[in-house]
């Protein structure tokens, strides 16, 4: 996770610093800001320009913003740029004292309330949780998705859900996938007027109002020419994709070869799919075990016989289900996640 800090007051910069140290440890990436008068190290960045702009570019490039300051501060920087629970970083509010750890927003999809958790344990801070279902000890749909790899269909029908959990009504609960640990008792299988189904069917719908979560079971591996026109690269992607009968709503992640880091069209593909876009060194994808379809042209280049095929099936950790296929200096492989979906 990519975390950015904000602090207004000498105290509120050495309460960063403090939450940037223990959030690395945990293997997040933090940045930390403060007016040039006000900074405690060197490892703090100056802020030039406004609260705002910074908050923009925030949830822009990274996945939670740590206000060290007054909550209000943080409201105002971040109201232009609030649209949707299912796109807006995490943000979380901490007091310049380091007393409260506050999750302001994207308490579950985005991930602000577990984060509030791990601040708070970090610095001795208590944390403030206010999603009503977290209250109430009750299932919640958007963490149980976000924790699977559950791709929503619908934030109307979520908010139906929690709406009935929290009434005391009934909700139901299907899969098509394996189900480890226990199954909430607010879910039942019997008898429901609203219910949640894991499946990749787009039209399977046991209940009268039933929320489908679609999962991403899928990593693809993607090579290119160097320079290849975006424009280009996501009609191969999709028409791939068609191909298998799959849409981008199933692909997790897409991977290819380091050397790949940085080319444009990727990086479009990954960012309007809403999908990481995962690396991996010549050395770790050579290191991969099998038979792949090799190319001494490619490997010439890239240090790789093969970058689709071996990229997709290290991110997965799965199995390999489409080989490579090459069309007009690009490639692609998909391979399955083998995985269940889990309670707790």
């Amino acid at each position: 996770m990519t975390v950015w800090l904000i602090a207004y007051s000498r105290r509120g910069c050495e309460t960063a610093l403090r939450i940037a140290e223990g959030l690395t440890r945990r293997g997040n990436a933090c940045r930390v800001w403060a007016s040039e008068k006000h900074h405690a190290s060197d490892a703090v960045e100056v802020l030039t320009g406004a609260c705002a702009d910074w908050a923009k570019a925030g949830f822009a490039q990274a996945d939670a913003l740590v206000f060290c300051c007054a909550a209000g501060i943080a409201v105002r920087a971040i109201a232009p740029w609030v649209r949707s629970k299912k796109t807006d970083p995490a943000v979380l509010v901490v007091d310049e004292t380091g007393r409260f750890a506050i999750s302001l927003l994207s308490g579950h999809i985005g991930g602000a309330n577990e984060l509030a958790a791990a601040v708070a344990a970090d610095i001795g801070a208590t944390p403030v949780v206010t999603t009503a279902t977290d209250l109430n000890g009750l299932f919640a749909v958007d963490v149980f998705a976000e924790k699977n790899h559950l791709e929503i269909e619908s934030m109307a029908l979520a908010k139906e859900v929690s709406a009935a959990l929290l009434a005391g009504e009934p909700v139901g609960f299907c899969s098509d996938l394996p189900v480890r640990g226990t199954v909430p008792p607010e879910l039942t299988t019997q008898g429901a007027r609203i219910g949640v189904c894991v499946t990749k069917s787009p039209v399977k719908a046991p209940w009268e109002k039933t929320l489908r979560l679609t999962p991403r079971r899928y990593a693809v591996g993607l090579g290119c020419r160097q320079g290849k026109e975006p424009d280009a690269m996501e009609r191969f992607f999709l028409s791939e994709l068609a191909e298998s009968g799959l849409s981008p709503r199933e692909v997790r992640c897409i991977a290819s070869v380091d050397l790949k880091r940085s080319e444009p069209c990727l990086l479009a593909l990954a960012e309007k799919y809403r999908v990481p876009f995962v690396t991996y060194g010549a050395d770790e994808l050579n290191a991969l075990p099998g038979e792949f379809s090799g190319s001494e042209f490619v490997k010439r280049t890239t240090g790789v016989d093969c970058v689709c095929e071996r990229a997709a099936l290290l991110a997965s950790g799965g199995r390999l289900i489409c080989r490579k296929d090459a069309r007009d200096g690009m490639t692609y492989a998909l391979a399955e996640y083998e995985e269940d979906v889990c309670f707790g």
